[in-house]
């Protein structure tokens, strides 16, 4: 590794997408990261196709892309090179820069890999604060009911009903 890819650690972070459940780059961006370009990445891909289970890649289907669209987490289907894409987990990237074989393959991968593991860890350290926030939210629901009974009954000594109240005390004879 003797010269670094100067590429800042949010660029590569832009290209990380969850689907399926997964953190996943698509086999675009990984081609332009690791200098190749796409379609000869994924002929090593289809070359070295008993690398690459499941839980390494997987094509993403039309409504996955679809989704991505609408969502802006891409410009347009003609962005992806026309044919359905190819999502990379974290151990798929590592795999791919072992099939390329290329200097800024290697390089790139080991960045994009310090990239996954220190997302795991933000949210590993976060989880606490995450905890906490979901305690506070249960807590604030449990208090808006107790809010709006509040503020019910208040309502309630403020616009009395106006029904006729019956009269009390003594009564003559002759009166009702």
């Amino acid at each position: 590794m003797s010269k670094s890819i100067a590429i800042p650690d949010e660029v590569v972070m832009n290209k990380i997408y969850l689907i399926r459940s997964h953190k996943v780059m698509l086999d675009r961006d990984l081609a332009e990261l690791y200098g190749v370009k796409a379609i000869r990445l994924r002929e090593q891909v289809k070359r070295n196709q008993e690398r690459f289970p499941d839980n390494f890649m997987f094509q993403l289907t039309e409504k996955e892309v679809e989704s991505m669209v609408s969502q802006n987490a891409i410009p347009s289907k003609q962005h992806l090179g026309g044919a359905l894409p190819y999502a990379f987990t974290e151990h798929g990237v590592l795999m791919l820069a072992n099939v390329l074989k290329s200097e800024q393959a290697i390089t790139m991968s080991i960045r994009i890999i310090e990239i996954f593991v220190k997302l795991r860890e933000t949210l590993l350290t976060h989880k606490d604060i995450l905890l906490k926030l979901e305690q506070l939210e249960s807590k604030a629901m449990k208090q808006d009911g107790d809010i709006k009974l509040i503020f019910k009954y208040l309502r309630e000594l403020f616009n009395p009903k106006t029904e006729p109240l019956r009269k009390i005390g003594f009564k003559r004879k002759g009166e009702e």
